[in-house]
């Protein structure tokens, strides 16, 4: 069954990325741990489910996204001051920890601390994956329509279309 908008996919992949010259394995999903979504739900990078639009089960892919396709390019903007009193009752965060941050419209993000200064926390607030070309080899496992109650949820119920809320 081909790849297309209201349809579950579940597939394998590595995702390398370079670093310092050479590409490094950032990630994985497995045949045990598949990735499984519903296609065209927003919930992928948009060039990710472009690439892989009109594959079907069984199929091998290997495609690279773009820094601009992918995450963005890093922006050294992105980077904000928390006053040290946000932390007030709390440990301050150490040097590479994540935050889970809200703005002011409630959009919740993250960001990596990247160093402590006397009286804030200096927060990278980019992707991590910000600014790099994303390498993904893998398989397509399995291709089914959604159910209708995936469709109304806006999200795949797992492999096999069970999942319990």
């Amino acid at each position: 069954m081909k790849i297309k908008p209201q349809h579950v996919v579940s597939l394998t992949y590595d995702l390398y990325v370079d670093q310092d010259g050479s590409e490094v394995l950032e990630e994985s999903a497995t045949q045990e741990q598949p990735l499984t979504f519903l296609f065209g739900a927003g919930q992928m990078l948009p060039k990710f489910e472009e690439n892989l639009s009109e594959l079907s089960t069984g199929d091998n892919y290997e495609f690279r996204l773009s820094a601009a396709d992918a995450y963005g390019e890093y922006d050294e903007e992105a980077v904000a001051n928390l006053p040290l009193e946000m932390f007030n009752g709390t440990e301050v965060p150490e040097i590479g920890s994540i935050l889970p941050l809200q703005d002011n419209n409630g959009n919740r993000f993250q960001g990596q601390v990247v160093s402590i200064a006397e009286d804030s926390v200096i927060v990278d607030l980019n992707h991590p994956m910000a600014g790099q070309e994303l390498h993904f080899k893998g398989n397509i496992l399995n291709v089914r329509p959604a159910t209708p109650e995936e469709l109304s949820h806006g999200h795949a119920h797992g492999p096999d279309g069970h999942h319990h809320h």
